[in-house]
């Protein structure tokens, strides 16, 4: 076994249970009210689910230590931060509820940044010349 990066073992079990957890919290996402009805609907189909999925085989590919899962999780991230910030200031705009699901958007933006420069550091990647 090769020596993995500090927090490498830590980030790939939390986005395991993450992303798991994220399937069933974007079903409820989808079958709440009326305000922004089809833009979650729309949202969940063509991002969040398969951002979940593609997660969840990063996480995976990582536990595994596949040199590979580093990049899908990059791609993963990206995903989940090109849907959730967006909506994030969208709702805040619209709805004025930081301390509701607009808030919590954000904090799944700012996490999935955080994440995504972690994954991106240069100790994930190996030089092959």
């Amino acid at each position: 076994m090769k020596r993995s990066p500090r927090g490498y073992w830590l980030l790939s079990w939390i986005g395991l249970f993450a992303n798991v957890i994220a399937l069933p919290f974007i079903a409820y996402v989808v079958s709440s009210g009326p305000p922004l009805q089809a833009t979650n609907i729309s949202l969940a189909v063509s991002l969040a689910w398969p951002a979940a999925i593609v997660g969840i085989v990063a996480s995976a590919a990582l536990l595994a230590e596949r040199e590979w899962g580093v990049i899908l999780a990059i791609v993963a991230l990206s995903m989940v931060l090109s849907g959730t910030l967006p909506y994030a200031i969208i709702r805040l705009v619209r709805e004025n509820d930081f301390w509701g699901l607009s808030g919590f958007s954000l904090l799944i933006a700012v996490l999935n940044l955080l994440g995504l420069v972690y994954w991106c550091l240069p100790g994930h990647r190996k030089i092959r010349l």
